[in-house]
């Protein structure tokens, strides 16, 4: 990876204070999305690292985690699953409970949307505290699939998030602050 690259898709990420509520130092990534040339770099970089992986479904969480996820999916020529917040897929569903820092949550994936045979990339935007990222490895590893791997584009570091994800997944973030 070219540091310069990386640094550049860092700089692009807006901080936003006491977002959603105080104390939160919210990173925006919309700022990191809007820029074509910025989207395509990012785009290349998480593709090179998953291209050889076997990746059958790139699952994203709900919202930011759709971006990202797709465009990945599309590139590595997997299916998208999508994980949502609860009543927002049609389908019978099966969900998890999470704490998040700032309150709790629910998120729900369809019972069908993947088999024991799948080799899975859960994708979302950020890794703060690991709730719903546990959460979501969780739902995943009640179908029994291959393999399960974990990609962000930022961490937190100083949350900690990573050490709420099993050691055994293969965890890769683009950016860390």
């Amino acid at each position: 990876m070219n540091h310069k690259t990386i640094e550049e898709i860092k700089n692009s990420i807006r901080n936003i204070p006491d977002f959603p509520i105080p104390g939160i130092q919210f990173k925006d990534l919309t700022t990191l999305f809007k820029k074509e040339d910025l989207l395509q770099k990012t785009s290349d970089i998480l593709y090179d690292y998953y291209k050889d992986k076997g990746i059958s479904k790139v699952v994203g969480i709900e919202s930011r985690g759709y971006i990202m996820g797709g465009i990945l999916a599309y590139r590595l020529n997997a299916g998208f699953v999508l994980i949502r917040k609860p009543g927002k897929l049609p389908a019978k569903t099966i969900k998890k409970d999470y704490q998040l820092e700032y309150g709790t949550n629910t998120i729900e994936i369809h019972d069908d949307s993947i088999s024991s045979k799948d080799i899975i990339l859960i994708h979302d935007d950020l890794l703060a505290t690991g709730g719903t990222a546990k959460a979501s490895l969780e739902l995943i590893e009640q179908f029994k699939v291959k393999k399960i791997m974990l990609n962000f584009i930022v961490e937190l570091d100083f949350l900690n998030g990573r050490n709420q994800i099993e050691l055994k997944n293969d965890i890769f973030s683009l950016i860390h602050f």
